[in-house]
């Protein structure tokens, strides 16, 4: 763990959580934002002394059970405990992959697909934490399933990339994409869950490419990015996408994509059955 990004990250989340989220009086004379420490460690069952030594780095290594304290009193969302994963810079901590023993979701909430449907005709998917697609567009069957990706069942991301001999290509930049797949599954698998546990034997059977790519230390997952495809029906593509985590709900993630510039853009629109224009470039 570098200087004291461990307590860094402790002091500004409990600054970002504000007394009414956690049924707390917000009160009239508050000199700090979000909650005290006081607050904070009440709520974490630790003293406020303990906490105070976290936070100026005096202190850089919780037990387990004062890191779980921790995530739940500051709600961390799926982006934070992958932040504080690679902060840590060690063996996943149990308290980091709640549910550890549970199998992946495989079910999406009604208002989630009510939001894929007004995504139409756009590309959009939802997968779980160990790339299992849960639900997609039909824009996204039209771009994915010439090319292989839902074959499976159900279909899944990292195994589809990993080998699918399809995927090198469609996917002219296939590193790029493995890189961050297998980090991807790293950050939502746990050694004490079987079921990411068994995925990943799977994946290592097959090669080095795998292997040598999850032996990696965890980075922050993307959140947006371009990736280049190529279809068989309408040639190569420029996608810009975007991926948002859908809360409580295993870790789920809402990925979007939109056309990179005016060629992809009408190139999608054909693929659709569009008047060109309907999808414009960003």
């Amino acid at each position: 763990m570098r200087e004291n990004q461990f307590g860094d990250f402790l002091r500004a989340r409990r600054e970002a959580v504000q007394p009414a989220d956690v049924g707390l009086p917000t009160g009239t004379r508050r000199r700090t934002p979000g909650l005290r420490r006081s607050e904070l460690a009440m709520l974490a069952g630790i003293s406020v002394e303990y906490l105070t030594r976290l936070e100026q780095g005096r202190d850089r290594h919780p037990s387990a059970e004062v890191l779980s304290a921790l995530v739940g009193a500051l709600q961390l969302s799926v982006s934070d405990r992958e932040q504080l994963w690679v902060i840590l810079g060690h063996n996943k901590p149990t308290a980091l992959c709640p549910s550890v023993a549970e199998p992946p979701v495989q079910q999406v909430r009604p208002g989630v697909r009510a939001v894929l449907d007004r995504l139409e005709p756009s590309p959009a998917l939802v997968i779980n934490r160990i790339g299992d697609v849960l639900a997609h567009t039909a824009g996204y069957q039209r771009l994915a399933g010439p090319l292989g990706v839902l074959d499976g069942e159900p279909p899944n991301l990292p195994r589809y990339l990993f080998t699918d001999p399809r995927a090198r290509d469609a996917h002219p930049d296939w590193p790029l994409l493995a890189d961050a797949q297998a980090n991807h599954l790293k950050l939502g698998s746990h050694e004490q869950d079987p079921h990411s546990m068994q995925l990943v034997a799977e994946l290592s059977a097959v090669g080095s490419e795998f292997t040598d790519r999850f032996r990696r230390s965890p980075t922050p997952a993307l959140r947006s990015g371009s990736e280049r495809w190529v279809h068989p029906e309408v040639g190569e593509l420029l996608l810009n996408f975007e991926i948002m985590d859908l809360a409580d709900l295993d870790s789920q993630r809402l990925v979007v994509y939109v056309p990179g510039d005016d060629v992809t853009s009408l190139a999608l629109d054909r693929l659709n059955g569009r008047h060109p224009g309907a999808l414009r470039a960003v």
